[in-house]
């Protein structure tokens, strides 16, 4: 069967992305109006973190495993950005610990200029060596005791330095930014590598990500969390809508509960914010496959080889995407913790930010972006509601059996319906569209 052939049709595609929204209807209709919505907004943001997984593995074919560490720099991002500063811990240690960055930012740039300066041999090792210890200690003698005082500053609810202050909307493409910084030094290092590597090398790295985040309690207050990050201008807060006497006599109006209304409001515009992005990052990914650019992409994912022989740098092209799709990831991360209103570093983990991103991209079409949003939604919408539906299924089926230890396994198994879930998605996609519900034209 050719490419061509397996592409699927104007109305097949409309009944696919109809069947999608037919099941947040029916949440909404069967459970809660709220419910629904909420799997929505998490769904539009997982839908941009498949499309940014999308370009480097859909128009490059970079295995990279290290969404995760791109998410969370996102989310970092906006307590950098957008959290208030803690003026005490500033006063106490904020100086030391910019300047401790800064000598060890130094200390690296001039090692690395030691090592292209130098004659080789014994006397560059020796010179590298030397340059890259003494910074090191510099950089610590200066950097620890700065950080001791910040975390010892009111640790229970600050210890760390916080933010700029600045509106949140501003964080998301610091979001992307910050990953785009990363993923070149990253890329720089890792793209050499054979494909799997590559993806040992990025799961790695992310790993790493989040143990900084994690343990440098100065940076985001590591494991305690930072709560209460602001929201974005145009998003109000739910109580606020249920203190306006406009909105309170809307509500009584329509027979509206002021504080469902309200929460339901708060979603809608988060959605509209989202939506806006995702349309955006679309189009624009669109632009791009389909100039000049994605036709060159798409051939040097192809055969290296014979992109190589046409003069193609493909080193060069891949960290171009590579930065690329790590910033659109970045974006969406940014976005996950704005919804959030709260970065959590212990939350992180390979299984939620990586494999089921990769599941989103594989069911919906690698290499289509229509079939990452719609896997997206897809596989974000059985992620949450499979759960609650196995459990509904168990207490169905073991109701007319006796108590005892049968009853009880089954029904605690219903917690793994959303792995076996997944499995099984992926499983029969691979076996009857081996290219994705939605595959690359």
């Amino acid at each position: 069967m050719t490419s061509e052939a397996a592409a699927r049709s104007p109305g097949q595609i409309a009944l696919m992305f109809g069947g999608v929204a037919v099941l947040f209807l029916l949440t909404g209709m069967f459970q809660s109006w709220n419910l629904a919505l909420a799997i929505m907004n998490m769904a539009l943001i997982s839908s941009i973190m498949a499309l940014g997984v999308n370009m480097q593995w859909g128009y490059a074919g970079l295995f990279s495993v290290g969404t995760m560490g791109f998410v969370a720099l996102g989310g970092l991002a906006v307590v950098l950005v957008s959290a208030a500063p803690v003026p005490g811990a500033w006063a106490l240690g904020g100086t030391g610990i910019v300047v401790g960055l800064i000598l060890g930012a130094l200390s690296i740039a001039a090692a690395i200029l030691a090592y292209t300066r130098l004659p080789k041999g014994r006397v560059r090792t020796l010179g590298t060596t030397a340059v890259l210890l003494g910074g090191f200690f510099l950089f610590r003698a200066v950097f620890d005791p700065a950080v001791a005082a910040v975390e010892a500053n009111n640790p229970a609810t600050a210890g760390n330095l916080g933010g700029l202050g600045l509106p949140v909307l501003l964080a998301w493409p610091a979001g992307g930014l910050l990953a785009a910084a990363v993923a070149w030094a990253i890329g720089k290092t890792a793209l050499g590598l054979r494909s799997d590597y590559l993806a040992i090398a990025t799961l790695g790295i992310a790993e790493i990500i989040i143990a900084v985040m994690k343990n440098e309690d100065w940076l985001a207050r590591g494991v305690k969390n930072v709560i209460q990050l602001p929201r974005p201008l145009v998003v109000p807060y739910e109580v606020d809508l249920q203190q306006n006497a406009a909105f309170l006599e809307w509500a009584a109006n329509w027979g509206f509960d002021p504080a469902t209304a309200s929460s339901i409001i708060v979603k809608l515009l988060y959605a509209a914010l989202f939506l806006t992005v995702l349309l955006i990052v679309i189009w624009l990914s669109e632009t791009a496959l389909k100039s000049p650019w994605g036709r060159m992409m798409r051939a040097i994912r192809d055969n290296e080889v014979s992109a190589e022989a046409m003069g193609k740098d493909v080193t060069r092209r891949h960290l171009q995407i590579f930065i690329l799709g790590s910033a659109v990831i970045g974006i969406a991360g940014a976005m996950m913790t704005t919804l959030d209103s709260q970065l959590t570093p212990g939350t992180y983990n390979p299984l939620r930010f990586t494999f089921l991103v990769w599941v989103m991209v594989i069911v919906g079409g690698s290499g289509n972006n229509w079939g990452s949003v719609l896997g997206g939604f897809l596989i974000w919408w059985l992620w949450v509601m499979v759960e609650p539906i196995g459990l509904w299924l168990m207490n169905m089926l073991t109701a007319p059996m006796a108590d005892g230890w049968l009853k009880q396994h089954l029904l605690e198994s219903a917690a793994h319906m959303r792995l076996l879930t997944m499995g099984l998605v992926l499983l029969l996609v691979l076996r009857f569209s081996p290219r994705g519900l939605m595959p690359e034209r």
